[in-house]
């Protein structure tokens, strides 16, 4: 959440002109900048119990906290509704939402354009929140299952993030700087702390929000799947809330008149000064010592001179994107990886998005950390621990955060069962006969591919491998059950799954082939289908909207997916009686196989087999990657912010505030073009950013 933190203190209130009599900033020509509008009238404000904080900044940090909440709360469910909601590719799902992200940190200069040159900073922050809360109501509507088909929510959700991201990438710029302008100069020192608190209210809002959503998301059904419609719902909510709140404080506000924008007079020099030496190539014309002394012409010499510290400071900006980029993975790529692991800790059970919580967690726990004990204790030891060198070793911490991202992926995908090749398939045999079967696969020669007795449900450790000679392929089966030899055949298609189901036909045998569940399950749940042994058709309610039919005499149901946890008493009728099903635990990523029957005497029972395994390897094993990266933000992030603040003219803070927003964009869309266009596995990619060489010396 450190990118939030440029427009946090006084002296970052981005595009906000900065007033210094040493730099006048007036160009030659009179109609590049219009004239500036007299002061606002310092009139007093009410203050908090005598103190000297303006009453009105409460309104101003609740409304913070609220729109940091309705953002990070409806990005942190973004990537799996995506995924399993719309049933996009994992690399389209990380494109789209890394193109989400950044949009956001473009429109931030569109927003403060609005507020300089035109609205002011109140207004835009009004007419933008306007549109943030639209998005929100059209983005909830997009999550709707009952409202058209997936063309219409797709297009219900591209057009709810655009609003989105015009309204709180245009609202960022502004906020910040108009709790600064509540403050009188002689109150400084209040404001700093005011900056503090504000900065606080952001990660107290991503750190909720992070945690509630996904539980909105998971532990709520809606329409008998995950409620994204309400995870959100609640974000929009509490953006309306803010929208409301910020309004209430309309009449103690102080409100600056719009100010110019010194971002276009910076862009106006220097294209000035590319175009006027293009013009200049002549070797009769004299050299300039610097590139934009070709600006001269046009633009006071002082301008000229800022604009030359300025780019030596956004040098030091080249490794930014790629920070950004490692960095903004932990929405996307990191939840993906999350799926498949366990979120069982014993004492709580973790929801793969919730993860993200880590973030803001650790940094409110880094940044005095950091500040109070290790970097003093740095200091004692004799080491000069300059800026570079914090960022250099931040940025090297990021990147071995992603080396143990990737460590953890490869042994995740260690652990997971094979997947079938071209002209393979993956088969089962389940026998429910009363007695052992023989199981023999013919090939084209009456040879003998695959041949296994299979004991009365008995529960096969793993599948057998099987070779097509074409996509798609016709196998004959020899079953020989007591002195009988039933011949069948089945037509399979390459890279697929399959249960070979033997059930008793009267005095004889018969088969099946169903197609299973691809070995994965969505979001680490767990996946279910039922085979029905009994003479009645059987409705199972599993906890959500509707129930689960199951035709009578072997028929096999479609799969559903349900949370992990224990199912012991699952409530099941048929057409003449109620009763209740013990399913165990279901655990996270594991897909099981139901055989209702009854045989007993005791009722109906549900025979259980696992046949894609748990996820094994425990959602804990992230902790250390997010712990690394969280190290590289504090120490790359708010030390080269400060670094490059201190090494900048005065007046050209507010152009650094628009690079340092450009970078997180750019990082953005590295990741958008890595993951749509690379073939590479998952882990591939994890290794490909950390190879990234930083470019700081230490």
């Amino acid at each position: 959440m450190l990118e939030e933190r440029e427009s946090k203190e006084p002296a970052m209130n981005l595009f906000q002109k900065n007033e210094f009599k040493e730099t006048p900033f007036l160009p030659v020509s009179p109609e590049e900048v219009p004239p500036r509008p007299p002061s606002f009238p310092k009139k007093p404000s009410p203050k908090i119990c005598g103190s000297n904080y303006p009453l009105s900044i409460v309104f101003i940090v609740v409304n913070e906290f609220c729109e940091r909440f309705s953002y990070y709360g409806m990005k942190a469910v973004l990537t799996l509704y995506f995924l399993y909601f719309l049933h996009w590719s994992e690399d389209t799902s990380t494109s789209v939402y890394h193109a989400f992200s950044s949009l956001c940190y473009f429109t931030p200069i569109l927003g403060a354009a609005i507020a300089d040159s035109w609205l002011g900073k109140f207004k835009t922050i009004i007419y933008l929140s306007l549109v943030y809360v639209l998005g929100h109501v059209i983005k909830s509507m997009g999550a709707l299952p009952i409202l058209g088909g997936q063309m219409l929510h797709t297009v219900l959700s591209m057009v709810g993030l655009s609003l989105i991201a015009l309204g709180t990438g245009g609202i960022k710029p502004c906020v910040a700087a108009f709790g600064g302008d509540q403050f009188e100069e002689k109150h400084a020192e209040e404001r700093t702390r005011y900056f503090s608190v504000f900065y606080l209210s952001i990660n107290a809002g991503s750190l909720i929000s992070t945690f509630v959503t996904p539980m909105l998301r998971g532990d709520v059904q809606c329409f008998g799947k995950d409620c994204y419609a309400l995870a959100f719902g609640v974000p929009g909510l509490l953006m309306v809330i803010a929208l409301v709140v910020f309004a209430m404080g309309s009449k103690i506000y102080r409100k600056p008149p719009p100010e110019g924008n010194i971002v276009t007079q910076v862009v106006r020099c220097i294209w000035f000064a590319i175009s006027n030496r293009l013009k200049n190539r002549s070797a009769d014309i004299p050299k300039r010592e610097h590139w934009l002394d070709w600006a001269a012409e046009k633009y006071p010499r002082q301008l000229i001179m800022d604009v030359k510290a300025l780019t030596r400071v956004l040098f030091l900006y080249i490794p930014l994107p790629m920070f950004w980029a490692l960095l903004d993975q932990q929405g996307s790529r990191w939840t993906l990886q999350a799926t498949r692991m366990n979120g069982n800790l014993g004492f709580f059970v973790l929801q793969p998005d919730q993860m993200q919580v880590l973030n803001p967690f650790l940094v409110l726990i880094f940044i005095p950390l950091f500040d109070l004990v290790i970097y003093p204790l740095v200091s004692k030891c004799g080491i000069n621990f300059t800026s570079l060198r914090k960022m250099a070793v931040g940025m090297i911490l990021a990147c071995l955060a992603f080396a143990v991202a990737a460590t953890v992926e490869i042994k995740i995908n260690e652990m997971a069962p094979p997947q079938p090749d071209s002209q393979e398939i993956f088969l089962q045999v389940l026998n429910l006969a009363d007695n052992e079967v023989k199981v023999t696969v013919l090939g084209d020669e009456n040879n003998s591919l695959l041949a296994e007795s299979v004991k009365s449900f008995q529960k096969m450790p793993h599948y057998s491998k099987l070779h097509l000679k074409t996509k798609s392929q016709n196998f004959h089966f020899q079953l020989k059950y007591h002195n009988l030899s039933v011949y069948t055949e089945h037509s399979v298609e390459e890279k697929k799954w399959y249960t070979l189901i033997i059930r008793e036909d009267g005095k004889s045998i018969s088969s099946m082939m169903v197609k299973d569940e691809e070995n994965k399950t969505t979001n680490g749940m767990t996946a279910m289908r039922f085979v029905n042994t009994l003479h009645e058709e059987l409705n199972i309610s599993l906890g959500t909207d509707t129930s689960l039919g199951v035709e009578e005499d072997y028929g096999v149901s479609a799969y559903r997916t349900v949370q992990r946890g224990e199912y012991s008493a699952v409530p099941c009728r048929t057409k003449n009686e109620d009763f209740s099903l013990n399913l165990g635990l279901l655990d996270f990523g594991a897909a099981y196989l139901f055989v209702i029957t009854n045989s007993t005497g005791q009722g109906p029972q549900a025979w259980k087999m696992e046949y894609i395994p748990a996820n094994k390897m425990s959602i804990a094993w992230q902790l250390p990657q997010y712990a690394l990266v969280t190290a590289g933000e504090v120490m790359f992030s708010v030390t080269g912010l400060e670094f490059s603040y201190s090494q900048a003219p005065s007046s050209m803070k507010s152009v650094l505030q628009a690079a340092w927003l450009l970078t997180v964009a750019v990082g953005n869309i590295i990741v958008l073009i890595v993951a749509q266009f690379s073939s590479l596995v998952q882990d591939v990619i994890f290794l490909l950013v950390t190879w990234k060489k930083e470019l700081y010396p230490p």
